[in-house]
């Protein structure tokens, strides 16, 4: 058998989407990022939206989505991701403007933006990736970051009396009329990805209907910064992540 006969489309089992860039990724192993920029890209291919795609990402390693995914990007201060999203899509309503950012951004400095963007109910999507921790500048608590859970800054585990609860921001964020779908995902089986990757499909969907905002938390593991492999990575996050950030969808209308 000849190996023109071997990659004969028919004999095609996949294909890298071209949204993706050729581009190493730079991510930790085992880094949720990676997984969750491949179905963003496949979605805006299967869609066949690419020319039509803005991407906004602020601080964090969020940031870096610009150097994989080949749509237009701008990017934000930390925390501004969605009153930016909101100005373009005003501007451009043709457009579908989402943003991509971590919870260290979105429910930390953020949190303004992202409770006033969605309580107008601006024809965005947000993609919300909460790994628990500050994953890019040392592995600081974050305002989702679990009691008990040892970081950089509580060396001890998070204490309620000193440190607070972990904030549910997609639950606050489901309570607001300016919502239209929250959902909470992960990416860690192959089962996880197919799930996260229809929500995000019917985000993008949504936000050319008028609906409003489409929020999608990925809850995710940050192995580097949780000091863990990335197989432990995945069993902590099931043992612990999903209790305190259940999966399925909280809002749908």
């Amino acid at each position: 058998m000849e190996i023109n006969d071997i990659i004969k489309p028919e004999n095609k089992v996949y294909g890298k989407t071209p949204v993706l860039k050729d581009a190493v990724m730079h991510y930790c192993p085992g880094c949720s990022h990676g997984t969750v920029h491949k179905i963003i890209a496949e979605v805006i291919e299967e869609m066949g939206i690419q020319d039509k795609t803005i991407g906004i990402s602020p601080v964090g390693c969020s940031v870096f989505a610009y150097n994989y995914l080949d749509i237009d990007w701008q990017q934000a201060a930390h925390g501004r991701a969605p009153a930016l999203a909101t100005a373009t899509k005003r501007l451009m309503p043709d457009k579908y403007v989402f943003t991509y950012q971590g919870d260290g951004d979105l429910a930390s400095i953020g949190t303004a933006e992202i409770l006033h963007a969605c309580n107008r109910g601006e024809n965005i999507v947000v993609i919300f990736i909460n790994n628990a921790i500050y994953g890019m500048t040392g592995g600081q608590m974050a305002p989702t970051t679990l009691i008990g859970q040892v970081t950089a800054t509580t060396p001890y585990g998070r204490d309620v009396k000193l440190n607070g609860y972990p904030l549910k921001i997609t639950e606050l964020l489901a309570q607001l009329d300016g919502t239209c779908y929250v959902t909470r995902q992960s990416v860690q089986t192959p089962g996880a990805v197919r799930k996260a990757k229809r929500a995000i499909r019917k985000a993008f969907e949504n936000s050319m209907m008028d609906k409003g905002t489409s929020f999608i938390e990925v809850v995710s593991t940050c192995n580097s910064g949780w000091k863990v492999s990335p197989v432990e990575a995945n069993k902590w996050m099931e043992e612990n992540m999903f209790p305190e950030y259940p999966l399925g969808d909280l809002k749908d209308r």
